[in-house]
């Protein structure tokens, strides 16, 4: 019985040491001494695309914008969890520093939650609002529509910005993910970088179908960052990390300029939070 304590504690420290991202880096901190962006939280958005659903969304701009619309523009899907200061993301924060270093373009953020029925209250968890699978999960354009013809043209009437695709990068987790990359798929000449964490490209509503895609179609001009956990989910729509090295492998056998982060971690923000900088740096990259 002795002998078998040592393996005990070791089987125990390493389970204890799984999952334990933190989102400590100093980019992660508010510095006093680089400019701070300002985040305007906007009236609550009805949709015409999205008849009946009305949603809550923010956006960021940065200290150093100039409104000749030159500025860069990103999207974040369920936006309330990255404009969280004292979340794994902290958005304003990490662009303020990273901007400030010139190590990513001046840029504006539009954070954005899927729609809730309009005739219902907002549930009391931004991640339960009626509409979050229908708009996310779902394959086609009807999302990237949304974007571009509803809330970009609001954004732009305020704070004009780049018209440059190569300038329009957009990013979230789980169904966010696979919401971020079917945008950038359905329309390549409005958004060009990807960041997807946790990336839903399971079948859940047909997303499964992603890997066999991108190696039947042409190459689009995208860049893709994609991060998961070898511990995220395994259940009746399919395997979460298996999903995200199948999409892996097919835009690498594509050559699409990708990048794959494999952790250890579950299904949550913290591996991708505590390698937002860096994921940032490799997508703005010259």
């Amino acid at each position: 019985m002795r002998s078998l304590l040592p393996l005990l504690f070791l089987s125990a420290s390493c389970a204890l040491a799984l999952d334990d991202y933190k989102s400590d880096s100093p980019d992660h901190q508010e510095n006093p001494n680089v400019p701070h962006g300002t985040v305007t939280k906007m009236p609550p958005w009805e949709s015409k695309i999205f008849v009946g659903t009305v949603r809550d969304w923010s956006v960021y701009v940065p200290a150093q914008y100039k409104p000749d619309g030159s500025a860069a523009l990103m999207v974040f899907q369920d936006g309330h969890d990255y404009v969280n200061l004292k979340g794994n993301w902290r958005v304003p924060t990490v662009f303020d520093n990273l901007i400030a270093k010139g190590e990513m373009p001046p840029t504006i953020a539009i954070f954005i939650n899927p729609g809730n029925d309009a005739t219902k209250p907002m549930p009391p968890s931004a991640w339960k609002v009626s509409n979050r699978s229908t708009e996310y999960d779902s394959l086609g354009d009807r999302y990237a529509r949304f974007l571009v013809e509803e809330i970009l043209p609001a954004v732009r009437e305020k704070w004009p910005f780049s018209d440059d695709p190569e300038k329009h990068a957009i990013c979230g987790a789980s169904s966010g993910g696979i919401c971020s990359f079917t945008v950038a798929w359905e329309r390549p000449d409005q958004f060009r970088k990807v960041l997807s964490t946790i990336g839903s490209f399971t079948n859940i509503r047909g997303g499964n179908a992603y890997p066999y895609l991108i190696r039947k179609t042409e190459r689009k001009p995208l860049r893709v960052f994609l991060q998961d956990g070898a511990n995220d989910i395994d259940n009746e729509f399919g395997n979460w990390p298996l999903a995200n090295k199948m999409m892996a492998n097919s835009l690498e056998y594509m050559a699409y300029d990708v990048r794959f982060e494999l952790g250890d971690g579950a299904h949550n923000s913290k591996h991708g939070g505590s390698i937002f900088p860096d994921a940032l740096r490799w997508l703005w990259r010259k």
